[in-house]
């Protein structure tokens, strides 16, 4: 007896070629290169190798000791890797230890110009005008007040770092959303319960922007007031560095206040990806 059962049978297009299988595209590799780390770095090796060439020194007309050769940089930083080392951790301890006490101080000037607007608007001035000194006019001033030692140069930096913590904290806690500030009274939540949560969770991003401001100005207001009242520190070694004529050790200094600075906004990143991952600006 003949079957009416039909069978099917699959029809080429549901087929997988073993070529496409086995990954046929050679320029599948492509996909796995992030072009915001390739492209960066060709430009950066692009510029290395234009320098070290020279090409900069025909244009600007330069001569070596007034910018010196790649090669001789990294020479430099060879030969004095430990004392360079031990001051960029000098630096980088001055710089830490002046953002910390800084930005602390510019979030409780924060809380207190949102909690009391009245005279606390004033104190937000105030510490606009302090930033607005140059580093070189407060490096003398902090000398006479803590010395010669980490103190003076871990105050410029609090000086330096109080304004962008201040002025970013009390926009986050200002500009909450009015339908939350209502919903938070409606439930007779008292100025503690409002600022716990939500004036000081709304202001997380802000201060995450001025501690990533703070971190690459914190190494800038450090490296300064080395220069004037120091006897350590990468600014101290770039000063001295100068005056002898030791160029390439000036700009092995250069070199790596840029690589710890760039290494303590990355630190700080990374800090605000973990800390406010929650926020719609982290969702991907």
């Amino acid at each position: 007896m003949e079957s009416n059962t039909v069978h099917e049978f699959p029809s080429s297009n549901n087929v997988i070629s073993p070529d496409t299988d086995q990954g046929g595209d050679p320029w599948k590799f492509l996909k796995w290169l992030n072009p915001g780390f390739v492209l960066p770095l060709l430009a950066g090796v692009l510029f290395l190798l234009l320098w070290e060439l020279q090409i900069f020194h025909r244009i600007f007309d330069l001569k070596k000791y007034q910018l010196p050769l790649p090669s001789a940089i990294a020479e430099a930083m060879r030969d004095n890797i430990s004392l360079l080392l031990s001051y960029t951790g000098y630096t980088l301890t001055e710089a830490v230890l002046g953002m910390l006490i800084g930005s602390g101080c510019g979030f409780l000037i924060a809380l207190a110009a949102t909690a009391w607007p009245r005279w606390g608007g004033g104190s937000l001035t105030m510490v606009a005008a302090l930033n607005a000194v140059p580093i070189v006019a407060l490096a003398p001033i902090m000398n006479l007040w803590f010395g010669d030692g980490i103190g003076s140069r871990a105050a410029i930096v609090t000086a330096t770092t109080m304004a962008a913590m201040a002025i970013n904290a009390y926009k986050g806690m200002a500009a909450v959303d009015p339908l939350a500030l209502d919903l938070m009274h409606s439930y007779a939540a008292g100025k503690r319960a409002v600022f716990r949560h939500l004036r000081i969770q709304n202001s997380l991003p802000y201060v995450f922007t001025a501690l990533k401001i703070n971190a690459t100005a914190s190494m800038i207001g450090a490296i300064v007031g080395e220069f004037f009242f120091s006897s350590r520190g990468l600014g101290y070694l770039l000063s001295n560095s100068i005056k002898v004529a030791k160029m390439p050790l000036g700009w092995a200094c250069i070199v790596l206040a840029a690589i710890a600075g760039v290494i303590f906004y990355l630190v700080v990143e990374r800090l605000e990806k973990v800390f406010i991952k929650w926020h719609p600006s982290r969702r991907t």
